[in-house]
């Protein structure tokens, strides 16, 4: 099978798994069927999917390497985009139903609750990221593009910081992702490395 083909088909599959699960869940909220507190079950589900898709992104590089297929990396764009995606519906979903859109109690909150501090930190990392993915952003900005698209590790890692805060009592999971993050950042020990000896 030519390497069109599978980007294509795994491209569809992603597609797949990344839109029908939110349309679900909303068409779910709105037909009252999330159960005593539908707000927590979206912005959960929004938030803890924007993290999972991240972390394949992570996943994508060491994966193509280890298996000798190149062409995997041709899917992690649409991966970063899914991501924002999330994302965005997190945000949203956040100012929609916590916030009724009270910007001034938005900010509020963001300047008083440090777990938010660092979502909103995140979210504008992603958000560059997301912005300069297109390729005639990408072609205009250079070597700039790389340096900009390194900050992913540290998007994941205030995504994870994010996540731990949130949940506050509950460390079992939060830790799980702080352990799969390490482990795919240990697989760029040598690319950290020659950042070091610059």
């Amino acid at each position: 099978m030519r390497n069109s083909v599978k980007i294509f088909l795994l491209k569809t599959v992603i597609h797949c798994a990344a839109f029908i699960p939110a349309a679900i869940m909303y068409y779910l909220a709105i037909m009252d069927k999330l159960g005593s507190d539908p707000v927590e079950e979206i912005i959960h589900f929004t938030g803890i999917s924007a993290l999972n898709i991240l972390l394949l992104t992570l996943l994508i590089s060491p994966m193509a390497k280890y298996l000798k297929q190149g062409w995997l990396v041709n899917v992690r764009r649409l991966l970063g985009l899914y991501a924002f995606f999330y994302a965005c519906l997190h945000m949203l979903s956040f100012l929609f139903f916590e916030l009724q859109f009270d910007f001034s109690l938005f900010i509020d909150e963001v300047i008083e609750r440090p777990y938010i501090t660092v979502g909103m930190c995140a979210y504008a990392i992603i958000l560059m990221l997301a912005f300069t993915s297109w390729s005639k952003i990408r072609s205009k900005m250079g070597k700039k593009w790389q340096t900009l698209h390194n900050y992913n590790y540290l998007l994941v890692t205030l995504v994870c910081i994010h996540f731990y805060w949130s949940v506050k009592s509950e460390i079992i999971e939060p830790s799980i992702y702080f352990i799969l993050l390490f482990f795919l950042l240990y697989q760029r020990k040598d690319k950290f490395k020659r950042w070091f000896k610059r």
